[in-house]
């Protein structure tokens, strides 16, 4: 147990420092970033106005991680009320989306972001990123796990709840194919928030063996006319199926039981290990210490002990 949770305890480490070193590593400062064209109605000025402050340093990583050099058109970001008709084209708890490469995008200030995103600033960037992936794809296909799992990252870097809520999922329902991830997109929230994770922790396991940028390359060559995944394998080295295998396999012990030793049922089963742990050792020292002083009390005697003594 206390192997386990060394380990634990190192690969959650290793995660901080990936995810600082994500922040940390910036697309150059001259790279230009896209142009938002805020349209909004009066009552959401003030929404409008957080977009206009967001720091524009995040669009710079979204467009190293498209693969892009030039972000293209300004892009327009529209705030829709519940009445508008984009908030009937979508499911209530969708709270933003993204329409092809020239947008818009659609935002409803009155719904709350859900998982991946957790803010507004998070939930644009999130959609921005779609924008430029199809941007870079040049109108070619681009399986919608990958699309998710880059608008992920520049989202906000994949982070421990990420690693969690995926480990979790692992160790409920096992390997999940990628082509299965695809349909869950299609489904309900829960559903969604599956495919969500998934899409983010192989995109992540991607950048941490391959480098930070690899998806760009990979959406280069994509828009160049090359097939998913014939660019997949020109980048990774290997083709989509046999990273797909040793992702999972790579899904080591940690990771199944990482959310188990997080949760209130091992604390409680902690404790009560520990005390049966304690009860033995203190059995086995009075053990210890009766046999003991049996055997001194039998040395007082050159011969047997009287019968009261026994």
């Amino acid at each position: 147990m206390a192997g386990l949770a060394r380990r634990c305890a190192r690969r959650w480490l290793g995660l901080l420092v990936t995810a600082a070193l994500a922040t940390a590593a910036l697309a150059p400062a001259a790279l230009a970033v896209p142009h938002l064209d805020i349209r909004t109605p009066e009552r959401f000025e003030r929404q409008a106005e957080r977009i206009r402050n967001f720091d524009p340093q995040r669009l710079r990583v979204a467009m190293r991680l498209a693969g892009l050099e030039e972000p293209g058109a300004p892009i327009p970001v529209i705030l829709a009320p519940e009445d508008s008709p984009q908030a009937r084209m979508v499911r209530s708890w969708v709270a933003g989306y993204a329409l092809g490469d020239q947008g818009p995008i659609v935002l409803f200030p009155t719904r709350s972001p859900t998982y991946p995103e957790s803010s507004l600033e998070e939930l644009l960037h999130h959609e921005v990123a779609h924008i430029l992936i199809a941007r870079s794809a040049a109108g070619h296909e681009v399986p919608r796990w990958f699309n998710e799992g880059v608008a992920m990252v520049a989202g906000g870097a994949w982070n421990l709840g990420d690693s969690s809520r995926f480990s979790l999922d692992v160790m409920r329902r096992g390997e999940t194919p990628l082509h299965v991830v695809d349909r869950l997109f299609q489904g309900g929230g829960g559903a969604a928030s599956r495919a969500y994770a998934i899409s983010g922790a192989f995109v992540q396991g991607l950048r941490d063996r391959h480098g930070p940028w690899v998806s760009g390359d990979i959406l280069q060559r994509v828009g160049q006319g090359v097939e998913f995944e014939a660019a997949f394998r020109e980048v990774i080295g290997r083709d989509l199926a046999t990273e797909e295998e040793a992702f999972w396999r790579r899904q080591t012990l940690w990771r199944r039981w990482l959310p188990f030793l997080s949760s209130g049922t091992a604390l409680w089963l902690g404790v009560t290990l520990l005390a049966l742990w304690a009860f033995k050792r203190r059995r086995d020292r009075d053990a210890a210490l009766a046999a003991e002083w049996e055997r001194h009390e039998r040395g007082i005697w050159r011969e047997d002990p009287p019968e009261w003594i026994n």
